[in-house]
This record gives C-alpha cells, structure tokens and sequence, in this order.
C-alpha cells in the first residue's frame, strides 16, 4: 500500500547543508580514488582476485565493528538470503569486471564507463514497468549514447584490442551494478542502509574465498601494495560509504546523488596527476556528457544513486 508523499520538502538547517554536501563529497572522492590504489595494489604484486577478495574482508571487518558499535543488527530470514544472494553473486560479479577492467584500460576511461550504471538503471526500469518514459529521460539517454561513442572512440579500439576488452569489462560492471540496485531495493529498505551493506561484503568476502585460497591468486608483496588494499577496504569502502549515507540524511537523495556524480572526475583527475594517463578532446567532451546526463537522470529519479 502507498504512503502519501509530504507536499513541501524538509527544512534543512544550512549547517546540516553543508556538512551535508561536505560529507557526499569526500564519499566521492573516497570512491574515486579507488582506481588509483587498485592500480597501486597491482604494482605492489597483487593480483585482481586477490585484491578483491581482500577488499571484501577487510571492509567486512570493518562494517561488523560499526554494526556493534552502533548497536544495529543483521537482518534475519528472506532479507538476510536475498542481500546475501546479491553480495555473493552481483556485487562480486561487478567488482570482479571492474577491477579486471582496470588492468585493460585507462582508469579514468573505466570510472567514466561504470558511471553508465544509472543509464542503465533507467532502461531496465522502465522495460520491466517500474518506471516509464519522459522526453527528458530519452534526452539524458541520448546525451549518454553519445558520450559513451565519444569517450570510447572507434580509433582507440581498433588500435589496442586490450583497451578494448577493458572497456567491454567496465561496461559489464555497469550493467551488473544497475541489476544490482534495482534487486536490492526491498531488501535494503527493510533492514537498513548499513545492515544490508555488511551482508552483501561480508556474502562477497565468504563467496571470494574459495577460490583466491584454491588458485593461490597472489597477494600483494610490498608495502605499498598492502598500504592500498587497505586505502580500497577502508578508505574507498567502508568511509566512503559512511559518509554518502550520512551526507544522504542531511542533504535528501536528490542532491546526495547529483554531488555523487564527481566520483569519475575525481578517478579523471587522479589517474590524470598519479599514473599520467592523458585523454584527448574528445574523451573529455564524452564524458562530459556522460556526466551531464547521470545529472539529470538522478534528479528525475534519486534512487539510481549508489
């Protein structure tokens, strides 16, 4: 049964605003940087299975402390397997494609391509019924169509088939986190942003398991390289997701989502300054308008946001 929606919105202090903002912003560049330790945790001798697999435990680690902490529980019954079916399945699918992705081609290419997701989001929304169609929606479609062609360029590909497949991975991963969103919405609605989010890395850590023990998928081997296992469990998981869901809370999800939408810049400019990685005029003016689009898509529906 349908609730009624309020008819004005909340009034917000403006120090709740800007701390507000503050907050979904750092969770940006919190999830931005996360291609830039991955790269980092690759140098330092890991492998992709690895990596994530030591993502997922680490973070698990981490998310079960704040759940004690803040004295909240693990959900029970039909919630706790279906959010643990998405962890095991979807989320480790995705992070498996998009850290693949990311020893195929360029970071700032592969955060571009995932940011595809709430496009994604969109069509599979409204090609099941969940949602329909308006122009503005085919608009932001079309924007996205277009910076995708621009940001993938034909002659990139046709000249580096391991970019290619690279690109093919991260736009897998967008495909996979948008299936992702639209299953977890009951589930999470019922037991909670942060519950939920600890079944799903902890399904993800237990699923990874077996296999990075059975294929001996090699661990980083330096420092530096743990040092950024660590940057992507705590700093690019378990922070970054602390901070959008209390920024959420005192900015609304429309606002939330849209400041969101700086995480590819921040993975752009990052992966631009650390790992000198150059992007023509037209990549730029693609992903712009990726960027463009996500905007108005995640105004005209905020629950596309992560």
């Amino acid at each position: 049964m349908a609730t009624a929606r309020p008819t004005t919105a909340p009034v917000r202090a403006p120090a709740d605003v800007r701390l507000g903002a503050l907050l979904v912003l750092a969770s940006a560049v919190g999830f931005g940087a996360m291609a830039i330790f991955a790269r980092a945790a690759y140098d330092g001798g890991g492998e992709v299975l690895a990596v994530v697999w030591l993502r997922f435990v680490l973070a698990a680690v981490v998310l079960l402390v704040v759940l004690r902490v803040r004295r909240l529980r693990l959900p029970r019954g039909r919630t706790l397997l279906a959010l643990a079916a998405l962890g095991g399945l979807g989320y480790v699918g995705q992070s498996m494609s998009y850290f693949t992705a990311l020893t195929f081609a360029p970071a700032g290419v592969v955060a571009l391509l995932l940011y595809l997701y709430p496009v994604f989001v969109t069509v599979l929304a409204t090609a099941t019924g969940r949602d329909r169609w308006t122009r503005g929606r085919v608009a932001a479609l079309g924007l996205a169509t277009v910076g995708t062609a621009l940001t993938i360029g034909p002659t990139a590909v046709a000249w580096d088939p391991r970019t290619a497949v690279g690109m093919g991975l991260a736009v897998l991963a967008a495909v996979i986190y948008s299936g992702y969103i639209l299953l977890s919405e009951v589930p999470t609605s019922r037991a909670g942003a942060l519950p939920s989010t600890t079944v799903v890395v902890l399904a993800a850590a237990l699923v990874l398991t077996v296999p990075t023990l059975a294929t001996g998928a090699a661990l980083p081997t330096t420092t530096s390289g743990w040092l950024a296992v660590v940057g992507i469990a705590v700093v690019s998981t378990v922070l970054a997701i602390i901070a959008f869901f209390a920024g959420l809370a005192r900015l609304g999800p429309s606002s939330a989502a849209t400041l969101s939408t700086l995480e590819p810049v921040v993975t752009v400019v990052l992966a631009s300054l650390v790992l000198a990685e150059a992007f023509t005029g037209l990549q730029v003016l693609g992903g712009t308008l990726i960027l463009v689009a996500v905007v108005l898509l995640v105004r005209a529906h905020p629950t596309t946001a992560p």
